[in-house]
């Protein structure tokens, strides 16, 4: 009889990170995933139209620490959309001392062309709040600043279709309807991938789930890629 061997991953743990407007719950089938292959999982809520970045850091902090130091092993992060700028201003300032790796989904690193467009309009300000108006590509300093060059080992995975077919009118393609692809990649990044799916679907999406747990385990994705 074959033994099976252990998941690399079983003394590892992975914060997930959700994008703004959404919950925990857009996370729960990544979640599951990621417990299936051995990863211990801290799936947070946060105020994310309530507060700016810096201030969403700081309010993780406590919950994050604490699951940092209860693991054995690393620490990894997974987040989407503005998920990606939380954890980017989070590491900037916590840097946890066994931080393993980071993929991000549909992040608007670049900042995000709808943000842009929609920034001054009231609707778009109540609703979306502080951290809202600091998607926009043109960031002033004080928002540049929370977002420093990376040094940590990340992996990017941006989508290539819209189910938003008005408001995504104008987006630079490939775009997955919310961010363009282009906007997604980032100075110092692993690795970078490109799937057939919306950003809504990006959480959910049944190859972003594979393709972020192999990076994880292997600081690459899987060669066997969609599109790329």
């Amino acid at each position: 009889m074959s033994e099976r061997r252990p998941a690399a991953s079983t003394l590892d743990g992975v914060v997930l990170l959700h994008g703004i407007s959404r919950t925990a719950r857009s996370f729960r089938r990544m979640e599951l995933a990621l417990r299936a292959a051995g990863f211990a999982t801290l799936n947070l809520d946060y105020d994310s139209r309530r507060k700016p970045l810096d201030a969403l850091a700081e309010d993780i902090h406590s919950s994050l620490d604490r699951f940092a130091q209860s693991l054995d092993g690393s620490v990894h992060v997974v987040c989407h959309s503005m998920g990606g700028l939380l954890a980017r201003v989070y590491l900037a300032r916590h840097r946890p001392a066994r931080l393993g790796r980071v993929v991000m989904l549909g992040t608007p690193n670049g900042g995000s062309e709808i943000a842009d467009r929609l920034k001054n309009l009231a609707a778009y300000r109540a609703y979306f709040g502080p951290a809202g108006q600091q998607l926009v590509t043109r960031r002033d300093a004080a928002t540049s600043a929370l977002l420093p060059p990376i040094d940590y080992s990340t992996g990017i995975i941006a989508g290539n279709r819209s189910v938003y077919p008005i408001t995504s009118i104008g987006l630079p393609r490939p775009h997955d309807g919310r961010v363009s692809v282009a906007n997604t990649r980032l100075d110092g990044m692993a690795d970078h991938i490109v799937i057939r799916t919306s950003h809504p679907w990006l959480v959910r999406n049944a190859e972003a789930i594979a393709q972020t747990i192999a990076f994880l385990q292997d600081g690459k994705f899987s060669t066997n890629r969609q599109v790329d």
